[in-house]
């Protein structure tokens, strides 16, 4: 039998009634230094399992909509094939009524549902909150790599980039500067909050890596970069959008579990349960 969000009880994690579906994609074959994040499902389920499920700030108790967690999505001998798989996958799911969010994994899961996302709907913005920019068309021989995460989608729908503080000199040529904020910036005054919501169309997909976070928070993750967003900000961020736009959806990537230090994850739980609450308020 699988396990519940939170354990929560099973009533509210009937696929037939549920509204939330949680799909694990575990997958972490194209990582280029910290490994791991094949375990983070299991790290973030466990940790949540811990966590209080009624909401101080919305008041409210999400999980009662129903969070229904199917078959972590399989093994996969090549990242072309975790890519098909994705993409086939989200097309699949996005016929169905759940809400879906997906949970990595590496950042490279993202290609293939942003894929099937950006088809069902011409007129998404993908709204990416992020270290990396991702901008590679190729990385080691593949286009499904982790680096090449926001390639595709920048290609073919309106990308707004968030939290960007790293990136190789090459990705510059598919950026497009009015759509990203940087770090840096970010670090001056909040308008970018109301500027990078503005930028976004009216239906929104949000692809989530964790390294967004500041490592001083957030160490548990591929290549924690230092400079990032703190609880929250990326909090009252978060409820903006979700407030003023129409998300269609969302995954949360890079979460690569350190043993004996249990913070990480449990921040991640009260992320994903955070988004969960803003979304259904």
């Amino acid at each position: 039998m699988n396990k519940t969000f939170a354990n929560i009880p099973s009533q509210y994690a009937d696929p037939k009634t549920a509204k939330i579906l949680l799909q694990s994609i575990p997958y972490d074959g194209t990582s280029t230094w910290g490994k791991g994040a094949d375990k983070g499902f299991d790290a973030f389920l466990d940790a949540a399992e811990n966590m209080e499920l009624y909401d101080i700030e919305t008041n409210t108790e999400v999980y009662k909509q129903g969070i229904f967690v199917p078959q972590p999505l399989g093994s996969f001998n090549s990242p072309e094939a975790m890519f098909t798989a994705c993409y086939s996958l989200a097309k699949e799911q996005l016929e169905s009524s759940y809400f879906p969010t997906y949970f990595g994994g590496e950042h490279s899961i993202s290609i293939g549902i942003i894929k099937a996302f950006y088809e069902a709907h011409p007129d998404i913005s993908i709204l990416q909150i992020d270290a990396h920019a991702d901008l590679r068309p190729s990385y080691d021989g593949s286009p499904y790599n982790h680096a090449c995460a926001l390639y595709d989608a920048s290609k073919n729908c309106n990308l707004v980039q968030v939290g960007i503080r790293s990136m190789d000199v090459s990705e510059e040529e598919h950026m497009d500067r009015y759509n990203v904020f940087f770090a840096e910036d970010m670090h001056q005054d909040e308008s970018w909050i109301n500027e990078s919501i503005r930028s976004l169309g009216e239906k929104v997909y949000i692809t989530l890596d964790l390294d967004a976070l500041d490592p001083s928070i957030m160490p548990a993750t591929g290549t924690p970069e230092p400079g990032g967003l703190q609880w929250y900000t990326l909090l009252k961020y978060l409820r903006m959008v979700f407030e003023t736009k129409n998300v269609l959806g969302f995954d949360i990537v890079e979460l690569a579990p350190i043993d004996g230090l249990h913070a990480p994850q449990f921040l991640v739980a009260k992320l994903y349960y955070k988004m969960l609450s803003y979304k259904f308020l």
